[in-house]
């Protein structure tokens, strides 16, 4: 840190303090510098306990600016240009800067800023994570005497974009820096990622800057960090400057402060006050105690703050002093420091509150006796350990010896402190109870020191990775037990002191150790990271909707999100309120483009994003025409025809595929595919043939498919011939060709006979096989006969009418009555209206006897019908006038009747009587026989 001589040449010592905390990511905001000094050099130093080498990348107003490779044993540190962590131009302060650094590693790894000159230095420690959050109060040396190289300076750097920053509670009268008076109560300012802020005032410029601005309350939307003290200043309660030192170090939001303290006295002999501290309160009313005082030393209100005085500590004999400190609410600690007689050599440093969540292990500090551009004067540090009481404790690897420690703290029994002079190096210290522990010593004209955990009363989350996938979560190693959550619910089997997320959201930790009371860490947010995927797609006709998608995120995108990372060669892009990418290709391009566009999700807090590289081929679509095709109706359905669609002369381009739909829909959509194409059935109607090129591109073509009917001869009809003669057929002109059963190819066959026929009929390329039959015409049939006297009436069933009939075949009637028949055998004959050969059957016209006189004279005595007996179903029947039954002839009384009944002879009369049987032929033709007789019965 820098000193300002005055007339008299001192030799001097400086000192400040360390406080670092391991993480994966380090902020360091710029300051504002009075002393108008040209030969600081800062320098960046990094340290880590892992023993796997990693990249530390580091950043300036979000570009790198340079990469360094640390692990355990092989710390390492980079020189910064001085313009981008302080400025002393008055017109850069007060406005957004692009001055600050932000460090990220592989693993956790402790940082530390040094600025160091030939007569001064100063280290300002990266608190990691515990260093970010969004409200603050501002902390600086109060100045005592009005000198124009004496400030107050608090620098703002901002982690994420449109972060608003309100600065307000200071005193009223400060005078900014470049800011204009009156000065305003309160002001607002925004900030992207990566820009800064820097606020100052000189005490020369007005008196209250010298105090006015400590505890002035930072409040931002977003996490920030703050660096702030003085470039220069001077505590010492002296009414004369006796020189000024650069006074610094990073503070941490309200959330990680507490109210029990230790401090251990450094290296000053002054009796000026060096020593001693500064509580900033938080809350009104809180109280201040001191070692074991019972009655508050002050109480103070929220942005004011309280000077301890070197006299408060406490000589725990052997030339170890220590101060405990307590206050009933959260409250900052600011420990002043100096090394030496001299009253220019201060320095101070953010006090870590003690409690139970301190780490075990502190592993480990690197090149902690070196500052950039020091190399020719030795340097002397004191290493300062805080621990509980009866805790082990290792200093690399060796046990401090009694001298060393420990301690005790007065006013709180559960702690003790060490302190080890000589320390060089790397180191590590271990304790097997909460620790902490810092540094302070120097060279002649410089020191430093630092505290290197704590920062939290409540352990940090620190990962390795930035998102999902490669992200991991830990805590400090040293605790009992753990148990991981996701957005507050417990995460089966997650008990390390490191997860690996797999989802994003918020996380915690509940970790107990010891006796203390479980705790449960802040929230630590885990995203995704940009996914970045690689697709391939085909644009038909120049055109393409690309409509953003996910493709390992449930989120639906977001419109407004849809951004060209990269546009097209060939091509012009849109986008739509709807976030679809228009495609346009250049006229005539085809072939390969490639545009890379961007996308996030709509969840309200943990958005998904995804970056696309997309592989556009760019082609024509196939040339295709529409199409008819023609089929023969299916002789067993002649609604429909068998259609083979492959033959559809829809394209003649090769290296094409087809698809056939039975609509337009489903060829558009791909659906209901007609698998069969070859064979397919189908009644008079349209059908669809997706062709597609070997890019992917496609025409639909529309096929008419047109059953052609089956065409029959109109002429070829059944006939009906004599089954002994012979016809011819005619199918009729008209027909392209003839195949007949036969044979023939002929329009006509001749001299067909009775039987089953087929005609194959050709029209264009259709064949029809038309039927045809001869059937043989139905012989008539003689169903009966009926005989009365000489007169035989012939009934006929069957054949076609009309009929004619004949009893000698020769001579032919159309009446069926023959009259004057001559008694006995005759025959009969038939035919109808075709003519055929007659059909014939034989009668018997018996020898009727019409008067009988039963007197036994033998002559006329009986009616004798036994002569007809060997008829088939021969009966004999005799009726009274009324047509009663009287008698019946039968065999045993042989067919013959007496003219009595029941032995008595009956009246003379007239009866009737018939008599019927069945001619012995095929037909078993029926034949009756009726008349009347005479009975004369004579007595």
């Amino acid at each position: 840190m820098k000193k300002y001589l005055l007339s008299f040449v001192l030799i001097f010592l400086s000192i400040n303090t360390i406080f670092a905390q391991k993480d994966t990511e380090h902020w360091f905001a710029p300051y504002f510098d009075s002393s108008f000094n040209t030969n600081f050099v800062p320098a960046l130093y990094f340290s880590t306990d892992s023993t796997i080498p990693f990249d530390v990348k580091i950043y300036n107003n979000n570009n790198i600016i340079g990469t360094v490779t640390i692990s355990k044993g092989s710390p390492q540190s980079f020189t910064l240009n001085t313009n981008i962590i302080k400025t002393n131009d008055e017109q850069k302060a007060s406005i957004p800067l692009n001055l600050g650094i932000y460090t990220q590693g592989g693993k956790p790894y402790f940082a530390s800023l040094r600025v160091a000159e030939v007569a001064h230095g100063e280290i300002i420690t990266s608190k990691g994570r515990a260093g970010i959050g969004k409200k603050f109060y501002a902390a600086a040396a109060p100045n005592p005497i009005s000198s124009f190289i004496l400030n107050f300076t608090t620098g703002i750097l901002a982690t994420e974009d449109n972060t608003m920053v309100t600065i307000s509670g200071y005193n009223p009268n400060c005078k900014f820096i470049n800011i204009p008076s009156p000065t305003p109560s309160s002001f607002t300012l925004t900030l992207n990622k990566g820009q800064s802020y820097v606020i100052a005032g000189k005490s020369s410029d007005a008196a209250a800057n010298n105090n006015g601005f400590i505890g002035a309350k930072i409040e931002a939307n977003k996490p920030i960090s703050v660096t702030n003290g003085n470039s220069l200043g001077y505590y010492a309660t002296t009414t004369i400057l006796l020189g000024a030192d650069l006074i610094m170090d990073q503070s941490v939001p309200t959330e990680y402060l507490g109210n029990e303290f230790a401090m251990v006295k450094s290296l000053s002999t002054s009796n000026d006050n060096m020593e001693g501290g500064i509580i900033i309160g938080t809350e009104n009313n809180t109280e201040i105690y001191l070692n074991d005082g019972t009655t508050p030393v002050a109480t103070i209100d929220e942005g004011e703050y309280y000077r301890i005085l070197q006299n408060e500590y406490k000589n725990q004999g052997g030339g170890h002093f220590n101060m405990f400190i307590r206050t009933t609410k959260n409250t900052y600690l600011y420990q002043l420091i100096g090394v030496g007689p001299g009253n220019y050599t201060g320095g101070y440093n953010y006090i870590p509150p003690l409690n139970c969540f301190l780490p075990r292990k502190i592993d480990e500090i690197g090149k902690i006796n070196e500052m950039p551009g020091i190399t020719t004067v030795p340097i002397d540090l004191k290493l300062n350990i805080l621990t509980e009481a009866g805790a082990t404790v290792t200093v690399n690897g060796v046990t401090p010896t009694p001298a060393q420690g420990p301690y005790p703290l007065t006013g709180n029994a559960q702690w003790v402190t060490y302190g080890i002079t000589g320390i060089t190096g790397n180191v590590t210290i271990t304790s097997t109870k909460a620790v902490t522990a810092g540094v302070n010593g120097g060279y002649a004209t410089a020191g430093y020191g630092g505290y290197f955990a704590g920062f939290s009363k409540v352990p940090i989350i620190t990962k390795q990775g930035n998102c999902i996938p490669g992200v991991t979560l830990s805590v400090d190693d040293s605790y009992d037990t753990y148990q991981w959550q996701l957005n507050g619910t417990p995460i089966p089997g997650a008990n390390s002191y490191t997860y690996t997320p797999t989802v994003a959201g918020n996380y915690t930790v509940k970790i107990t150790v010891g006796s203390c009371p479980a705790v449960t860490t802040a929230v630590y947010k885990v995203y995704t990271c940009l996914y970045q995927s690689t697709q391939a797609l085909t644009v038909c006709e120049g055109f393409k909707a690309i409509i953003p998608q996910f493709t390992n995120s449930t989120q639906t995108y977001a419109p407004s999100t849809v951004t060209i990372v990269t546009p097209p060669t060939n091509a012009s892009v849109t986008i739509d309120p709807n976030g679809v990418i228009g495609y346009l290709a250049n006229p005539g391009f085809t072939g390969t483009d490639i545009i890379v566009y961007k996308f996030c999700g709509n969840d309200p807090e943990f958005i998904d994003c995804e970056e696309v590289t997309l592989i556009l081929t760019v082609s024509e679509n196939p040339i295709v025409n529409d199409a008819t095709l023609r089929s023969c109706a299916l002789e067993s359905n002649p609604a429909k025809a068998l259609f083979d669609l492959t033959t559809a002369p829809v394209t003649t381009q090769t290296g094409i595929t087809k698809k056939y739909y039975p609509s337009l829909t489903d060829a558009q959509n791909g659906t209901n595919e007609i698998l069969n194409p070859t064979n397919y059935i189908a009644p008079n109607s349209v059908v669809y043939i997706k062709v597609t090129n070997a890019n992917g591109c496609y025409k639909i073509a529309q096929v008419t498919l047109i059953v052609l009917p089956q065409v029959y001869s109109t002429t070829l009809n059944d006939k009906i011939i004599c089954i002994e003669d012979t016809t011819t057929l005619d199918a009729g002109p008209g027909f392209t060709s003839y195949t007949w059963s036969t044979g023939a190819t002929t329009q006509t066959i001749n001299n067909v006979g009775v039987g089953a026929y087929w005609v194959d009929l050709k029209t264009g390329s259709c064949v029809v096989r038309q039927n045809v039959k001869v059937y043989p015409s139905e012989q008539p049939v003689i169903s009966n006969i009926d005989i009365t006297n000489n007169t035989v009436t012939v009934h006929v069933i069957g054949g076609t009418a009309p009929y004619q009939y004949s009893i000698d075949n020769i001579n032919w009637q159309t009446s069926n009555i023959f009259t004057n028949v001559t008694r006995g055998n005759a025959k009969i004959y038939v035919k109808d209206a075709y003519d055929c050969e007659p059909i014939d059957i034989e009668i018997t016209i018996p020898d009727l006897i019409n008067t009988i006189t039963p007197n036994g004279d033998g002559i006329n005595d009986v009616i004798d019908y036994s002569a007809l007996s060997h008829k088939p179903n021969f009966v004999f029947n005799i009726y009274d006038r009324y047509g009663t039954k009287m008698h019946q002839g039968n065999k045993d009384n042989n067919y013959k009747w007496d003219g009595a009944v029941a032995g008595h002879k009956i009246s003379t009369g007239t009866y009737w009587f018939d008599i019927s049987w069945n001619e012995p032929n095929r037909k078993q033709t029926a034949v009756k026989y009726s008349g009347w007789i005479l009975v004369k019965n004579r007595e």
